[in-house]
């Protein structure tokens, strides 16, 4: 081998092993730091305008449970807080997603859930709003017959996970 075959061959490790290193930096297993006026939130039940009776409920121990497992916020009761994340659940719908025509008859073959929910984030001190009145949807098919049936209890999760994220994004992306 010769000299700048060498040389090259050092550079090339000497700039992988920069990249690997320096990459490490970027990624972390622990949330980034928080300003303490909004880490320690509150999160009050949210309040219910639908005709599903616990969506509200559940919802909010969903939403309580990913900001727990991020870590991100702290969680805590309402003397400790130093901000709110209060909210409503706006919308829970069920419609045809797919439909087939069976003879004379029109079959509906999935189902859509629809749920919307809109946040507040608030600082107690001084009364600063993170976001106000952001609007979240989560969206769930389901099929009732056939070999992959399922039920609105999986579209329930799913529509539920998807505001999860969103909510998670949302707190992380509006400091």
């Amino acid at each position: 081998m010769t000299s700048p075959d060498r040389r090259f061959i050092a550079v090339l490790i000497l700039a992988t092993a920069f990249l690997a290193v320096s990459g490490c930096g970027l990624y972390s297993t622990q949330s980034g730091s928080v300003d303490d006026r909004i880490r320690k939130v509150h999160i009050p039940y949210l309040e219910n305008r639908t005709s599903e009776p616990t969506i509200g409920i559940d919802l909010t121990e969903d939403i309580i449970a990913a900001l727990q497992e991020d870590n991100t916020l702290k969680v805590v009761n309402e003397e400790d807080a130093s901000a709110d994340i209060t909210g409503t659940v706006m919308l829970y719908k069920l419609k045809e997603a797919f439909s087939s025509v069976q003879g004379s008859n029109i079959q509906v073959d999935e189902y859509q859930l629809q749920i919307m929910v809109e946040l507040t984030y608030r600082v107690r001190d001084g009364g600063e709003e993170i976001f106000s009145k952001k609007r979240v949807r989560g969206t769930g098919n389901f099929q009732l017959d056939g070999a992959n049936g399922t039920s609105e209890s999986t579209a329930r999760s799913e529509a539920a996970a998807e505001i999860v994220r969103d909510v998670l994004a949302a707190i992380v992306e509006d400091w």
